[in-house]
């Protein structure tokens, strides 16, 4: 969580002045900086971790909206049946 908004915004030249800081500004505080040019919000940088749990993120809701569409359709099964298939499949059965 941002705790102070005003440290997490800088001027693109301040940026390019202070790229090993601001590196270590998001790596080590895990808050985005935002990068503004002309005064206007121009880019966000964050650190890997944390761009990688949001791209996970991302694709778990891509998923669910997948699974949506196929409810919506009519593409599913009841899990009763499902689970008994994939126990003979894997010869599970109980």
């Amino acid at each position: 969580m941002i705790t102070n908004v005003q440290e997490c915004i800088k001027p693109i030249s301040y940026v390019k002045t202070n790229a090993a800081d601001m590196m270590n500004f998001v790596n080590d505080k895990k808050e985005p900086l935002i990068i503004t040019q002309n005064g206007e919000s121009r880019a966000v940088l964050i650190d890997v971790e944390s761009y990688q749990e949001m791209k996970d993120a991302f694709n778990l809701l891509k998923i669910i909206q997948f699974s949506e569409m196929d409810v919506q359709a009519g593409r599913t099964k009841p899990a009763k049946e499902v689970f008994s298939n994939l126990r003979r499949k894997y010869n599970l059965e109980r």
